[in-house]
């Protein structure tokens, strides 16, 4: 059975654009399109469609605004169509906390040789869309009253010897912003990869810092890893782990995608295996395809801790299942639990690690 796709966006050519690259993959077709919000909604009771595309900014209604109402009243998978600005870049940031799937950037109409790269990322975007558990988006305070009490580090030259690596997809940016709204100030630093597009990081890492009582920046290179810090990977790069010195140091490659990705989760963890070792932990979360079990696995070679986020919890179980199948793991936990268990560990096993 072909995935039903309906396209809303209110340029004529961009609905054309799209409609094509949909139909020309074999598992998939537009069953509908629509220049508005309103327009849609209808459409959606008709064809009952697996998937929607919907562009950030719509006139008539605002897509935030439909897409609240879609996710409470019709949840259903979207994939957010964005413009490449600092507006498009935020408001998909909300759309992503309102609960859509994933976003691509809006289709560049010349004739170039990377459309085929864009039609097939828009593809594969669809095809976990279609895929993802929709579950009720939360939007939790940093240290709202009521949540269990996380473990105590209780060690301060822990922190700034052990690391937190952490890599994540499709679903990932909501699963990052739940793992690092637990994390408390004096954490050990942290090293992320999201997939996600040059242009987004910058205001992921910005609505990051905004919410958590870590600081959290989009990573520049040749920055001091320090505790109570998470640094993301730009879209651009791959992240790195280095060290000079005694002194974790963030290292950026612009080299060629690795598993299609740039940045990859497998240049990252492989660096963290490499320079950290048994003072690494390791994090995989919800996302499409493989990237990161390799490196996972190397990290454990290398004497790192390592967790996946469960089934249950994962909006696309892809990553995870990955690593868990090549025993790259050494626990599995839903989401909401990861934090509590990666500083349990800590906790447990911080000072002992330092005395080696």
């Amino acid at each position: 059975m072909k995935i039903k796709v309906v396209v809303v966006d209110d340029s004529a050519l961009i609905r054309s654009v799209m409609t094509e690259i949909i139909n020309s993959q074999p598992d998939m077709e537009v069953v509908g399109t629509a220049p508005d919000p309103l327009v849609a909604r209808e459409l959606i009771k008709q064809t009952n469609p697996h998937v929607l595309t919907l562009d950030v900014e719509m006139p008539k209604m605002d897509g935030l605004d439909f897409l609240e109402k879609l996710m409470r009243l019709r949840p259903m998978p979207v994939v957010m169509v964005s413009s490449l600005t600092e507006r498009g870049s935020e408001i998909t940031m909300r759309a992503l906390e309102l609960g859509a799937v994933d976003f691509v950037q809006k289709p560049k109409i010349s004739i170039q040789t990377g459309m085929r790269d864009y039609a097939d990322l828009i593809a594969d975007k669809i095809r976990a869309a279609a895929k993802a558990r929709i579950r009720a988006r939360t939007l939790p305070q940093a240290g709202a009253e009521g949540a269990a009490p996380l473990p105590q580090l209780r060690n301060p030259l822990m922190s700034s010897e052990k690391l937190i690596i952490v890599g994540a997809s499709t679903g990932g940016t909501e699963a990052i912003r739940e793992f690092l709204m637990q994390m408390p100030s004096d954490c050990p630093g942290i090293l992320i990869t999201q997939h996600m597009p040059e242009g987004f990081t910058r205001s992921f890492a910005k609505r990051l810092d905004s919410l958590c009582r870590i600081s959290v920046c989009e990573a520049q290179g040749n920055e001091r890893v320090l505790p109570g810090h998470a640094y993301i990977a730009p879209g651009h790069s791959h992240l790195l782990l280095a060290r000079s010195g005694a002194n974790y140091m963030t290292k950026l490659d612009t080299g060629e995608p690795v598993n299609r990705h740039r940045p990859s989760v497998d240049v990252l963890f492989r660096s963290a295996a490499q320079h950290a070792g048994k003072n690494a932990v390791g994090v995989i979360l919800t996302g499409m395809g493989k990237d990161g079990a390799a490196g996972m696995l190397e990290m454990k070679a290398a004497g790192a801790y390592n967790f996946a986020q469960d089934e249950a919890s994962c909006v696309v179980f892809g990553m995870p299942r990955e690593a868990i199948a090549v025993g790259a793991t050494h626990e599995v936990g839903a989401l909401p639990a990861l934090p509590g268990m990666v500083l349990g560990y800590l906790a447990q096993h911080g000072m002992r690690a330092l005395r080696v």
